[in-house]
């Protein structure tokens, strides 16, 4: 197996691709959880959209989209097309530790003969458990490094995994990233995780945004609009959110919009009507992509005060369209916004700083576009996917050679 030449803090724009001038083609066989799909179409587009642009760096690949059986089959998009399979696994978080077993042998069974026809040259897994567990089980098989993605600052499943397979899913994380080729985390503060539990050869590539869909246009409407995109569930913030838009929206003429579906919906409906805000908060519910960037192009400020963020695509979303973030203090995202120049930073739980942020933004235009323009320079100099495909590629080489 080749091993990846260790990358530390080194700059991936110093790594090449091509070594003598000539290009290799390299085989990458991307296992994930997250992946767009008919059912699903916005799930784990940060994995299927730089994948488009790997073909200009001599990279071709095979996505495998995996599930637990009890979820259903996932039917694969044209526009991300992908290979699906189904695992045993109990419900809930109790089978994390055994999924990758199950998972690697169905992926032996399903691709051992086109890997004999046609070799792979490396494994892409995305999350420790079950992908990455799976590709290093694989991996031995097939002889063949493999690399894995970490989304989250749950890197060890301490929160995830339920207290009884706690501490096996750890020991099992461990092994994976000590066995990777390398750690690609999407943030410092994400790698400051995996560092903090074990030794291993990391590199971080911030997840990058489609800067033609999210793209700015000339004039915002003249509603005054808070957006907020995210999950509803309760580390995302929204019911802070919503108290600090309260006081804003009794001395200014402005609307809040959610985008997004979960278990918190009800309670977040009630305490709009608490707060007397029911009428001026419009909760949207679960929306394609396009309909997202439309709406990100449409609002004035976007807000999203999530406190457990490993970076949070929709900021870099909202950014590229031209238009203010404000996010917390401590997080991912931190790593990208410049306070006061590319958007601005809360403290987490400061009602008070988010109040008067929103009110800041919703009452100074100039101030707004101003932010907005640099945010969204910063996202197309650094930020898109091309980027992030670019970084892909150089790491694939280096632990391919």
């Amino acid at each position: 197996m080749t091993s990846c030449q260790p990358f530390g803090d080194l700059d991936l724009e110093r790594l090449r691709l091509t070594s003598g001038g000539q290009k290799s083609r390299v085989r990458v066989l991307t296992i994930t959880p997250f992946y767009p799909s008919v059912e699903d179409p916005s799930q784990g587009r940060f994995v299927s959209e730089p994948l488009a642009y790997l073909g200009s760096h001599s990279i071709s690949n095979k996505t495998v989209a995996v599930h637990p059986f009890y979820r259903g089959h996932a039917h694969s998009l044209r526009s991300a097309p992908s290979d699906s399979i189904t695992y045993f696994c109990a419900p809930s978080n109790v089978g994390l530790p055994t999924s990758g077993e199950f998972v690697s042998k169905q992926l032996l069974r399903r691709l051992l003969e086109e890997h004999l026809r046609n070799p792979f040259d490396l494994i892409h897994a995305h999350a420790a458990l079950p992908c990455g567990h799976a590709s290093m089980l694989l991996s031995k098989h097939l002889r063949i490094p493999f690399v894995i993605s970490v989304h989250g600052l749950d890197a060890f499943f301490v929160r995830q995994a339920g207290i009884l397979v706690r501490t096996w899913c750890k020991r099992i994380a461990r092994e994976v990233y000590r066995s990777a080729a390398a750690v690609i985390c999407i943030s410092e503060k994400v790698r400051e995780q995996v560092l903090r539990e074990v030794s291993a050869n990391t590199a971080v590539v911030y997840n990058g945004v489609d800067a033609e869909t999210f793209s700015t246009r000339e004039k915002t409407d003249s509603l005054l609009t808070v957006l907020s995109v995210g999950n509803l569930i309760p580390t995302k913030g929204h019911a802070d959110l919503l108290r600090a838009f309260a006081p804003v929206s009794k001395n200014i003429n402005c609307t809040l919009e959610i985008v997004g579906d979960g278990r918190e919906g009800r309670n977040l409906n009630k305490l709009a009507s608490e707060l007397g805000v029911r009428d001026k908060v419009n909760f949207r519910g679960r929306e394609s992509k396009d309909a997202v960037a439309e709406a990100m192009r449409r609002c004035t400020v976007f807000a999203l005060p999530s406190v457990y963020e490993g970076l949070g695509c929709v900021y870099l979303e909202a950014m590229a369209c031209g238009k203010p973030v404000i996010a917390c203090k401590g997080q991912g995202i931190e790593e990208v916004i410049q306070h006061g120049r590319t958007g601005f930073l809360v403290s987490p739980g400061s009602n008070a700083e988010l109040t008067e942020a929103i009110a800041m933004l919703l009452g100074d235009p100039v101030l707004c576009r101003k932010v907005g323009a640099a945010a969204r320079e910063l996202i197309v100099e650094r930020f898109t996917v091309q980027h992030q495909a670019k970084q892909l590629a150089m790491i694939y080489e280096q632990c391919y050679r």
